[in-house]
């Protein structure tokens, strides 16, 4: 029983994704549609980044670059604003997901060579504005999350009109993104010199020896090829096959630091889901709900269900497209499930600092609903131009 509890503490989230899973069982029971609820493409590509992202860790290649970095960054405030900037504009290209699962690991590597005092200013506060910023840089391109690829394909607009459509959001968003890194960096001044004197003292990972070179070369191709999945270039069925033929000859242990248990979250929240969208009663009032509150609707949905299937439920009972997409791209903010890229975040919290893991969901919390009400009150104001 014991055991039993510290799972349920230590997996909160996964414990939480299966019960639901297992409620809304209850009221759709399991049938031949259960398959259709699951995203195995999602699953492959995740599994797929997990288990490179952990093999160019084992091999120190995050510490290197660490190290380097961080002899150039002159002051907290631009350790900061790194961070948060390379979430933001990298999540436009290769999605917020594969934004968070590259540079969130990245983060606790650098602030582990900072110190433990730095660590414990700033890990919390960066892992949640890294997840802002990743979930609303995506929101500028077709690309940048599930959601968008699913919209710009049944709305058939324009490139161009798609992000002239979001570029006065994500302008907005970077400006007071900007705005709390400097506030964040200015008040993590203390401790910086003695931290940044360590660096000194750190070795980095040496790549010039041919095998350890080889190595690296195949995990880069292999990070490569998600990249070129996630952006519909090859068939996302030959990435994870790839990457088993790839590390099982190679490094094999590297599978077992996959996180597994994410992928299972995933699991629960896609049947919670996909069974919401098959109770009648559940369907009328969105039909209701949703007709001339598009954005607010998807905003409001997002929060229970995450934005992802709001886009795919509220877009059979509306042609509003363009506010249909806002909403959803807003509606990542919020709560934590209001976007499932903030699991991730969550994930790599949990792991890190598990004796935090409530103040980081208070600051995750607060300061999405801060950044909410502010893109809100832009989307009201702008309409009204």
């Amino acid at each position: 029983m014991k055991r039993l509890f510290g799972f349920m503490k230590k997996e909160a989230v996964l414990c939480v994704a299966l019960l639901l899973a297992a409620v809304s069982a209850c009221v759709v029971l399991p049938d031949r549609e259960y398959m259709n609820y699951i995203d195995l493409r999602t699953l492959a590509i995740l599994f797929s980044l997990m288990s490179v992202m952990a093999g160019l860790q084992k091999m120190g290649l995050f510490r290197r670059i660490a190290c380097g970095l961080l002899k150039r960054v002159g002051s907290p405030v631009s350790l900061v604003m790194v961070l948060m900037l390379l979430c933001f504009f990298s999540a436009m290209l290769i999605t917020n997901d594969v934004a968070l699962i590259t540079f969130v690991p990245f983060t606790f590597t650098l602030l582990e060579i900072l110190g433990e005092e730095q660590r414990r200013k700033l890990a919390l506060p960066v892992v949640a504005m890294q997840t802002i910023a990743a979930n609303l840089g995506s929101m500028l391109t077709p690309i940048g999350n599930p959601q968008n690829l699913y919209l710009y394909g049944v709305s058939e607009m324009p490139m161009g009109s798609f992000v002239l459509l979001m570029l006065p959001y994500a302008v907005v968003s970077l400006i007071f993104l900007l705005i709390w890194a400097l506030m964040a960096g200015r008040s993590c001044k203390g401790g910086w010199s003695r931290g940044a004197e360590q660096l000194q003292g750190q070795e980095a990972a040496d790549f010039r020896s041919r095998p350890v070179l080889i190595r690296l070369i195949i995990y880069l191709v292999l990070f490569l090829l998600c990249l070129l999945a996630v952006a519909h270039v090859i068939p996302w069925q030959a990435v994870p096959l790839m990457v088993l033929l790839a590390i099982l000859p190679m490094d094999r242990k590297v599978l077992a630091k996959v996180d597994y248990s994410l992928l299972l979250t995933f699991v629960g929240f896609f049947v919670f889901i996909g069974n919401m969208g098959r109770i009648p009663a559940f369907c009328d009032f969105l039909e209701r709900a949703v007709a001339g509150r598009e954005t607010y609707a998807a905003i409001a949905v997002s929060q229970v269900i995450s934005n992802v299937p709001a886009a795919l439920l509220l877009s059979g009972f509306t042609n509003a497209y363009e506010e249909l997409l806002i909403g959803v791209n807003l509606g990542g903010l919020g709560t934590l499930i209001a976007s499932m890229a903030s699991l991730i975040s969550y994930k790599y919290v949990a792991k890190e600092e598990s004796s935090r893991k409530g103040k980081y969901i208070l600051i995750f919390t607060v300061s999405n609903l801060l950044f909410l009400a502010v893109l809100m009150g832009f989307h009201f104001l702008w309409r009204k131009v």
